[in-house]
């Protein structure tokens, strides 16, 4: 799954697709949390690219190559989740700060 945004995008769409690819992780952690007992397990891993040129970001989800024990990277996607919520609310932040600062403006003009 790849998410990314258009070229001249606003601070909401870049805000929102920092939403999606955070989502994103706090999905795959969370998936590799509530598998790490199944039999031949393999983690997913998410990757991030920043798009320069829109401002947004892309994200994808991917299977680890390496092969490692089942609770070696136990506490690296409880922190991932974490890490994940963290990115979510700033970026929820500056949707939010994008609509207040159109709000005033409109108010400004009315």
């Amino acid at each position: 799954m790849s998410l990314s945004i258009a070229p001249g995008s606003s601070a909401a769409a870049i805000g929102l697709s920092g939403m999606r690819a955070a989502q994103l992780k706090l999905d795959s952690h969370a998936h590799n949390v509530a598998n790490v007992q199944t039999p031949d397990f393999k983690r997913q891993v998410t990757t991030q690219t920043a798009r320069p040129d829109s401002g947004g970001v892309d994200a994808q989800i991917g299977r680890e190559t390496g092969v490692s024990a089942p609770f070696d990277r136990l506490a690296e996607d409880l922190v991932g989740q974490r890490l994940s919520l963290y990115s979510f609310a700033a970026n929820l932040r500056t949707v939010q700060t994008e609509d207040r600062m159109l709000g005033a403006l409109l108010d400004m003009k009315a």
